[in-house]
């Protein structure tokens, strides 16, 4: 038998050999609803620019989508969350569109802990042909507060 053990980091990092991450800065125009000066939004798109990712300017819900200059076909969506200094629970909502009514593909809360949870990886298998637009919705705490919402990093294939 072969066995490996993963680690955190280990676990979806990077697509498989036969699979690559789509060059979003090439196929898409993305829309922000706020940005913080030092975390723009091409920090959690672009492989090469990894950092801190993105962060809003402005507390409350956010958005950010891709809108896509010709459809594409989709089989792959990454997230990674990160917060180390917040108790905080947020919400997301990944939705698409092929140019009809927005269908979600997922909606997910995950509760951030300085003390323990700290990061959220998600990696969703999908298979979607024609996506036109792509869009996730941030919620950065389910109680109102101060909270800024924040990616660390998105990946599509």
């Amino acid at each position: 038998m072969i066995k490996r053990i993963l680690g955190k980091s280990d676990v979806a990092r990077n697509p498989s050999p036969d699979e690559k991450w789509l060059a979003v800065e090439q196929l898409a125009e993305v829309e922000v609803s706020s940005e913080a000066a030092n975390f723009p939004i091409e920090s959690a798109l672009l492989p090469e620019r990894e950092g801190g990712g993105w962060r809003a300017a402005e507390t409350g819900e956010q958005l950010i989508r891709l809108i896509f200059n010709t459809p594409i076909p989709l089989q792959r969506i990454l997230l990674e969350f990160s917060e180390t200094q917040t108790e905080r629970t947020q919400e997301f909502v990944v939705r698409w569109s092929n140019g009809g009514p927005f269908r979600e593909i997922v909606r997910q809360q995950w509760t951030f802990s300085p003390q323990g949870s700290t990061s959220e990886i998600e990696d969703y298998r999908v298979d979607l042909d024609g996506v036109k637009v792509l869009e996730l919705a941030l919620k950065p705490h389910l109680s109102p507060n101060n909270t800024v919402a924040s990616l660390q990093r998105l990946r599509l294939a």
